[in-house]
């Protein structure tokens, strides 16, 4: 969900303020006249490295704890803040994680849409004319 709102925050020009990068005169804003796939080509190989190197470390810290989230243990915490559905009953709670659930589906096909559009030209009819794409 979160690669699908960048895409759309980016495919409609909203940016940070300042200089992506001093060193090679890259400023956010110059980044927010290309198409999203085009902006990640454009960021320096060390900002790319810095993002990676960042899911790297978040990954490796919440799989590292034992025991595993998918063998019982609790869910990772620096990822998914815990949140207290003490509250609520649990016909609802099922409702919403499945909703959720059904959401992150959605959000798969939307980002893979999103690639397919921006790659091969006219290959998602919806998205035909977009200027993000």
């Amino acid at each position: 969900m979160v690669a699908v709102t960048g895409y759309l925050v980016q495919g409609a020009g909203i940016h940070f303020p300042g200089m992506l990068s001093i060193k090679q005169d890259i400023s956010f804003e110059s980044l927010s006249s290309l198409k999203p796939m085009e902006q990640w080509a454009a960021v320096p190989a060390e900002g790319k490295a810095q993002i990676l190197l960042t899911c790297l470390i978040a990954e490796l810290v919440t799989e590292a704890r034992k025991p595993h989230y998918m063998k019982g243990g609790p869910m990772p915490t620096i990822v998914f803040p815990m949140i207290d559905f003490s509250g609520v009953d649990a016909e609802t709670l099922k409702r919403r994680q499945d909703s959720e659930l059904n959401n992150g589906r959605l959000a798969m096909i939307a980002i893979m849409s999103f690639f397919s559009a921006a790659y091969i030209p006219g290959s998602v009819p919806a998205l035909i004319n977009n200027p993000a794409f």
